[in-house]
């Protein structure tokens, strides 16, 4: 059985819990207390951070690396493209979602002492980002379309913790607020919520 080490208010470990429920298969969910890791999670992932999946003798981690195992391991529904190109096209999407918005994500989660400035630019970066993710969504139901991806996966946890984030979207970024309540609707993505977790949006 996999056993996925996640963090209770950690929008990374959140992403694989969404993605297993969304395949509505077995798995053990181990909470890992963020302020006081186990050592063990240092011997299983160098970097010391969680989600780390176990299954066997596999030892993953990084949130992206996780689920597209869980989808090639576990193909229904599937939540690639199955076209290459299309595949490619939805990495590079998540590659440009690390890079331009989890990276501030990452500072606002910092349990260091962060400056204010620090914190404000992340805010105002992610603010930005996402307002021009709008356009996209005036459409289409998901990132991909009509589709639900891995895309959609990543970047629920984010839309979720804008609040607690003191993140406000401006009036242009309705398109964004609307595909959210889309995303929050999903049984998988219900069920993938921590106690801590339900309690960080009004």
């Amino acid at each position: 059985m996999m056993v996925l080490y996640s963090g209770t208010t950690c929008p990374f470990s959140q992403r694989c819990r969404f993605v297993l429920f969304e395949k509505g298969m077995d798995f053990e969910i181990r909470d890992i207390d963020l302020y006081n890791k186990p050592e063990d999670i240092a011997v299983m992932n160098p970097y010391g951070q969680v989600p780390i999946l176990v299954e066997r003798d596999l030892i993953l981690y990084e949130s992206n690396i996780i689920n597209e195992y869980i989808d090639e391991r576990f193909p229904h529904p599937q939540l690639m493209p199955a076209d290459p190109i299309m595949r490619a096209r939805t990495r590079l999407f998540l590659y440009n979602f690390e890079k331009e918005l989890f990276v501030h994500v990452s500072v606002l989660e910092n349990r260091n002492p962060v400056e204010a400035k620090a914190r404000e630019a992340a805010r105002n970066n992610i603010r930005d980002r996402l307002s021009q993710l709008a356009p996209l969504l005036v459409k289409n139901k998901y990132m991909l379309g009509d589709e639900f991806s891995m895309l959609d996966v990543a970047i629920a946890p984010l839309l979720w913790r804008l609040d607690h984030y003191e993140i406000e979207l401006p009036k242009s970024a309705a398109p964004i607020q609307k595909y959210a309540e889309r995303l929050f609707s999903r049984p998988a993505y219900i069920e993938s919520l921590t106690p801590s977790e339900k309690v960080m949006r009004r």
